[in-house]
């Protein structure tokens, strides 16, 4: 078991260790300095929540060499936009991790969370929204979530939302995820009580500028309780939803 900031304190206090000991210990336990990066060993007392590594632009090496650091922290480990190239170089060094090709994520579980009584929807208007969907998905499922993936429900069908909209009313968070003119989550915030946090895609023709027309749709949406975090950001949404859904009180089925 990884050594614990009240572990140096109780060994100092009973005079086990000098005080420069300590120091160093607590140093150590706060950052691992890998040199290319000064990994946050204490995120998780601080905040709830692990540092995660962002994959995209670092090196294999690299990536390794920070899941080393969490590792040893006693943390579980999330790594998102992970290439199928660099889950191939990475699963060599940590058999035990699993690599998520839908949302490019890759986890190693050293904890198993005990998951919520109640539950975040995720809603996508399309099926090329799923990438960014599963990437929220992961991401909740490592934070001891429930979720419900609802997907293809866009507004060129409504029928396909309106059939599963008792679900997502029942969920306590809902991420809605949409591309092209991003107007699902004007919908769906108008039908239901819960917080909604939306998701552009780059996802859509030229006009879409990669995700720019529905972002600035979702930030204009008319819908109260509507927040809208960056364009294909899964992870930042998941994290969001997964405050909210930690919070007092339950939601069943």
């Amino acid at each position: 078991m990884a050594e614990s900031l009240k572990d140096v304190l109780k060994q100092l206090a009973q005079h086990q260790i000098s005080v420069d000991d300590a120091a160093d210990r607590l140093a150590g336990l706060t950052i691992s300095d890998l040199a290319f990066s000064k990994v946050d060993l204490e995120r998780e007392r601080r905040t709830g929540y692990p540092e995660v590594i962002y994959g995209e632009g670092k090196t294999v090496s690299q990536i390794i060499n920070i899941m080393t650091a969490l590792k040893g922290n006693g943390q579980n480990i999330l790594a998102t936009r992970i290439s199928k190239e660099q889950s191939a170089g990475i699963l060599k060094q940590f058999p035990e991790a699993t690599y998520h090709a839908a949302g490019r994520c890759l986890t190693v579980m050293l904890n198993q969370p005990v998951p919520t009584d109640s539950y975040i929807a995720i809603v996508t208007a399309g099926t090329t929204d799923i990438p960014v969907a599963e990437e929220a998905a992961v991401t909740a499922e490592l934070y001891g979530n429930r979720i419900k993936r609802i997907y293809d429900v866009g507004v060129a069908g409504l029928q396909r939302l309106l059939a599963n909209i008792e679900t997502i009313r029942k969920a306590k968070v809902v991420i809605v995820i949409a591309g092209m003119e991003g107007a699902l989550v004007s919908v769906v915030g108008g039908l239901v009580a819960k917080p909604v946090i939306a998701v552009p895609t780059s996802v859509g023709y030229g006009a879409s500028f990669q995700g720019v027309t529905a972002l600035l749709a979702m930030l204009n949406s008319c819908a109260s309780g509507v927040t809208v975090v960056n364009i294909d950001n899964g992870f930042g949404a998941a994290y969001s939803a997964s405050m909210i859904n930690h919070l007092g009180g339950k939601n069943g089925d």
